[in-house]
């Protein structure tokens, strides 16, 4: 009997943490190591499909189309270069989705039943989300059985994120009560600055177990990757972003087998 996909889903409410950066980067590695994948973008932004090289001319059938329930996950994913990886692509369509569904009874579990038809067909689905808490985000948190939040080594790192897990207990509470936290994973650090390092401390001292061992460094090629519509990991292997993103993958399966043995 086949098993179910697991989804998990990358959020947080606060721009430029490297949200669709791991998005891309996990979703490789995880193909990588022979899983099949499926990169759901439902950021209107669209960078996640972007940074998997499809071209906004591409994107016949998108997101949008497959919350309206217009479309199917199957007759909206798009191969990329990376074997084993698909891709759901975003538009900007999907600014308007919230006005349209937003008196529908059913407007947060959209996501869920596209996905629920879809169960068996891939082994992971990693969601890209809006950098709000929005209807988008809140339709990926009630369709997924883990979240994963990438938090910048910055000052007001642990401020965003307890606004971010009070929004996961009330999911747990009303719509999805096997959501669980994947994991904290702290991105764009740069150990010759000392705040950096500080935040890690702070992080680490207030998250216990729940912040991977891996921590993302800032990293040149992992920036440079997307303008060339590449992972890093295709673009750059052996750059230090490129491997903290297998070494992540690796934490987050081993992660995902004590959840389900659990």
């Amino acid at each position: 009997m086949a098993t179910s996909s697991r989804v998990i889903t990358i959020a947080n409410q606060k721009g430029g943490v490297g949200k669709t950066t791991t998005a891309i980067n996990l979703a490789t590695a995880l193909a990588a190591i022979g899983e099949n994948v499926l990169v759901l973008d439902v950021d209107p932004q669209g960078n996640a499909s972007t940074g998997l090289g499809i071209d906004r001319d591409d994107r016949v059938v998108s997101s949008y189309d497959v919350i309206l329930g217009e479309a199917n996950v199957m007759d909206a994913a798009i191969p990329t270069a990376v074997p084993n990886l698909s891709v759901v692509a975003s538009t900007l369509d999907l600014l308007g989705v919230e006005m349209e569904i937003s008196s529908e009874k059913d407007r947060v579990f959209r996501l869920k039943k596209a996905l629920e038809a879809h169960n068996h067909e891939f082994s992971y689905v990693i969601i890209d989300c809006p950098p709000s808490l929005n209807l988008l985000t809140l339709n990926a948190m009630a369709a997924s059985d883990s979240l994963l939040v990438p938090l910048q080594c910055e000052f007001f790192a642990l401020e965003g994120l307890s606004q971010l897990l009070k929004t996961v207990e009330q999911v747990r509470g009303s719509m999805n009560p096997e959501l669980t936290i994947q994991g904290i994973v702290l991105t764009m650090f740069d150990g010759r600055n000392n705040l950096a390092k500080q935040v890690e401390d702070d992080v680490r001292a207030h998250m216990g177990e729940m912040v991977y061992k891996t921590v993302i460094p800032r990293n040149v090629r992992l920036s440079e990757a997307p303008s060339h519509g590449k992972p890093a990991i295709l673009y750059d292997l052996a750059c230090a972003g490129s491997q903290a993103y297998l070494n992540l993958a690796s934490e987050v399966i081993q992660r995902e087998r004590r959840m389900m043995a659990a």
